[in-house]
């Protein structure tokens, strides 16, 4: 997913938002009460904030009950160019989430894996196999205590 600027949001998509981040199954029309808006007004708005990728809508889902016993963090030391590494790691089924940092490590990927043997074959076979990927650091989850993606808006 590559980054722009920032989309300039007018006060009405802002507050539909901001209240699809407090509930994303809330209605439009319970969203239209809330801000003002008609309920065909506020889902031509939503389609349009989902066409533009300012927000996605998705179903959440715990990794652990869904089967993935293990969930870690890992961070990649580089060298080259980090966005066709950070591509290569995000093409690989098993990493949900990428970022290109500063810091101790070059790149962060959070992976969900079946058991420890799926981790040590996605790290070993799939991440450390990427080229341009010098070393990684496994954090293993341990106990998740918060996830949220309400953060508001701007």
């Amino acid at each position: 997913m590559t980054r722009s600027k920032p989309a300039l949001l007018d006060d009405y998509s802002k507050a539909i938002i901001a209240e699809l981040q407090e509930d994303g199954r809330r209605s439009y029309a319970a969203v239209g009460k809330a801000v003002g808006l008609s309920e065909a007004a506020v889902r031509q708005r939503v389609q349009r904030l989902v066409e533009s990728g300012v927000i996605q809508v998705v179903a959440v889902t715990d990794p652990i009950e869904m089967g993935f016993a293990r969930q870690a963090m890992i961070g990649v030391r580089a060298t080259g160019e980090l966005e066709p590494i950070a591509d290569a790691l995000a093409e690989i089924p098993e990493v949900d989430y990428v970022v290109v940092t500063a810091g101790s490590y070059d790149l962060l990927a959070e992976v969900v894996a079946e058991s420890d043997d799926h981790l040590l074959q996605i790290i070993s076979q799939g991440i450390r196999a990427i080229p341009g990927v010098i070393s990684t650091e496994t954090m293993v989850y341990l106990k998740l205590r918060k996830q949220t993606y309400a953060w508001g808006v701007r």
